[in-house]
């Protein structure tokens, strides 16, 4: 009979504790699609500055698990590290926060923005609707993009964002507000056809 699955927190505390490396190795199985996903939309698409990012991101939050006084929800404090870590990178190298919108995109991300299901289940509409929707994030500036990014595909409130963002709770609904307005005018050319407005 399998043994029922331990909860975050269980699993957290026999690292804390015991420094339980098969414990750790859970948590990372657990999230490391989510993070992997939102580093590859905050660079723009660019999969293996994302994954070195990704590793760099667990690499933080086992050194740092102690630290983790669990007001926040164990991913949300991931998604923060991974921005953070992603923003350093950024400085180090002296590049534009959140990419610099001319990155391709690559077309094996499985975590769609926009399920196939919104336009009909043409799959080949989704797949290019999908394309088109990663490169206008791309042409949105680091602030507006990074609240859509939190808010939308990690599905966190406006008062998690701006735990993870470390800006007002008011910055985030004013960057979610531009930038979808900006989505909206990027993408206006998917509407007259009859399909569904898919922004978030």
């Amino acid at each position: 009979m399998a043994q029922p699955q331990l909860r975050d927190e269980e699993l957290i505390a026999r690292v804390v504790v015991h420094d339980d490396r098969h414990a750790f190795s859970e948590l990372v199985r657990r999230y490391q699609s989510a993070v992997r996903s939102t580093l590859r939309r905050l660079t723009a698409g660019n999969h293996a500055l994302a994954d070195d990012l990704a590793q760099e991101t667990f690499l933080l939050a086992y050194r740092n698990l102690k630290s983790f006084r669990q007001e926040a929800r164990f991913s949300t404090w991931l998604y923060r590290i991974a921005t953070n870590a992603f923003l350093a990178e950024a400085r180090k190298r002296k590049e534009e926060p959140l990419g610099d919108g001319d990155a391709t995109v690559a077309d094996d991300d499985e975590s769609a923005t926009v399920p196939a299901g919104d336009i009909g289940g043409d799959h080949a509409h989704a797949v290019g609707l999908r394309l088109d929707m990663e490169q206008a994030l791309a042409r949105l500036s680091d602030g507006e993009r990074a609240a859509i990014v939190q808010c939308y595909h990690n599905d966190l409130s406006h008062e998690e964002a701006a735990y993870v963002l470390d800006c007002p709770v008011g910055t985030v609904k004013t960057n979610i507000l531009r930038g979808k307005q900006k989505l909206k005018a990027l993408l206006a050319a998917w509407r007259p056809d009859g399909a569904p407005e898919t922004l978030p």
